[in-house]
């Protein structure tokens, strides 16, 4: 689903209902149209501020096969990154080499069962279970787990003696419980007339105080996978489904991406080409209604839930030097972009009213090439509240580079890293500080993006 905001430059933005810029980008240096999208400084960093906020959009409730009719229900959201504290997959469109992939999240990390190369990726089975396991954890620790569907974590204040609900401390960085929804009704930003059957409520603060944990990784030289699943759409070869009502479902990826697999597969060191392309998940699968509503008879495993979190990427974009045929064909335009987890799990390509997207779900473009062969990167945020910086990266056509996408209050930083830097097992405070103070002074290599709705 790739859809592109061509802005008439920045002061566009600032006038649009959509999204308000506020004057500290770097077009005022120069910009230039190109082919209808704007253009103006190449950065090292950008940070969007005022993300998150209240609205709704039409979760999908219902999908018939057999007339390709869709149904959906309006849900509420609230909170400093909503509605991207939801659960999110990471999509990578080719020519795209993957390097390096990480996820972190604040507290303590769960768990995870490694994938490696050949054997391992035939071998290895999934269950079904969600909880964590239960630990020791000293006062203060985080806790994380699953909840209906949602992932909340709280300071734990747990002594021994009566226990604190996590809705109620003070030090959550990040709530969604099911008593929160209940006691926050949100009121609709929606053209439609009928209230939401539901809503999600998030709170956090600074994600600097304490250690962030790794939660997947994966490895292109060494083929390993850890906490996290690739998959593609190629339903019904091998996994997911088909029909001539949807067509492809989601589908466990092949190890070069391009095909489909009946099993969970570790991504080879390969180049994806112009029409591939490859999602994340983590490798919990979905039971029940863990996920909520998903297509019947795909592949569907959770997202990375939260409204604190953080994705590490070491990639490459090559240019293959091909054109397009026409401008739906996105032959030579690497991307890579995060999606509310539901919008692949039910209808990521096709009918829109089977997909919460058009509604404004969420969908944040972090690095895509906008024009066969073009050598810029830009950002965009796509949802209830819509804009993009028309800054810009400079696209990896030789080698590979290293950046972070932290999440953090309601504030979304890009930033580029230096080649040495090592996607360990834990952030400290101290760095994730220094990801979200990178941007705080205005420079040649900085660029900063209010968003408002």
């Amino acid at each position: 689903m790739k859809q592109f905001i061509s802005a008439a430059a920045s002061l566009l933005f600032a006038t649009s209902a959509y999204a308000a810029l506020e004057e500290r980008d770097l077009c005022a240096s120069g910009s230039v149209n190109d082919g209808g999208n704007w253009y103006c400084q190449e950065v090292d960093a950008i940070t969007y501020t005022g993300v998150g906020g209240a609205g709704s959009y039409n979760k999908v409730t219902n999908m018939d096969g057999t007339t390709g009719s869709c149904s959906s229900t309006p849900f509420g959201y609230s909170g400093t990154m909503s509605p991207l504290d939801e659960e999110v997959s990471l999509h990578f469109r080719g020519p795209l080499v993957l390097k390096q992939f990480a996820v972190y999240t604040p507290g303590s990390s769960s768990s995870k069962k490694t994938r490696r190369s050949h054997i391992a990726r035939h071998a290895h089975a999934h269950g079904n279970a969600h909880a964590h396991a239960h630990e020791e954890r000293a006062v203060g620790d985080m806790v994380t787990a699953t909840i209906n569907g949602q992932v909340v974590s709280w300071a734990n204040e747990y002594t021994g003696a009566a226990a604190t609900s996590p809705a109620a401390a003070a030090a959550a960085p990040a709530v969604t419980t099911a008593a929160a929804v209940a006691q926050n009704n949100v009121v609709a930003q929606s053209s439609s007339a009928a209230a939401p059957a539901s809503s999600s409520v998030s709170e956090s603060s600074s994600g600097s105080a304490g250690s962030w944990s790794r939660q997947a990784y994966y490895s292109a030289s060494s083929g390993q996978a850890d906490g996290l699943v690739f998959l593609n759409h190629n339903g019904g070869s091998g996994s997911g489904v088909f029909d001539y009502s949807f067509g492809n479902s989601l589908s466990y990826a092949s190890t070069n991406g391009q095909q489909g697999a009946a099993s969970p597969q570790v991504l080879e060191d390969c180049t994806l080409p112009s029409d591939a392309e490859v999602v994340i998940f983590s490798d919990q699968e979905c039971s029940g209604d863990s996920c909520g509503y998903s297509r019947p008879g795909t592949v569907a495993h959770h997202g990375f839930g939260g409204s604190q979190k953080a994705f590490f990427f070491e990639f490459g974009m090559p240019d293959d030097g091909k054109s397009a045929a026409s401008i739906y064909d996105p032959v030579n335009m690497p991307a890579i972009w995060m999606l509310n987890a539901q919008i692949p799990r039910t209808l990521q390509y096709g009918n829109a009213e089977c997909s919460c997207w058009t509604s404004g779900c969420a969908e944040f473009d972090i690095f895509e090439v906008l024009a066969p062969g073009d050598k810029r990167a830009k950002s965009t945020l796509h949802g209830n509240i819509n804009g993009g910086s028309s800054d810009y990266f400079a696209r990896p056509t030789s080698g590979t580079i290293k950046a972070v996408l932290l999440m953090t209050e309601d504030n979304i930083h890009i930033k580029l890293l230096e080649d040495d830097y090592e996607f360990g097992s834990s952030l400290d405070a101290a760095t994730v500080s220094e990801f979200c103070g990178s941007t705080d002074t205005q420079s040649n290599t900085v660029s900063l993006f209010a968003l408002a709705s």
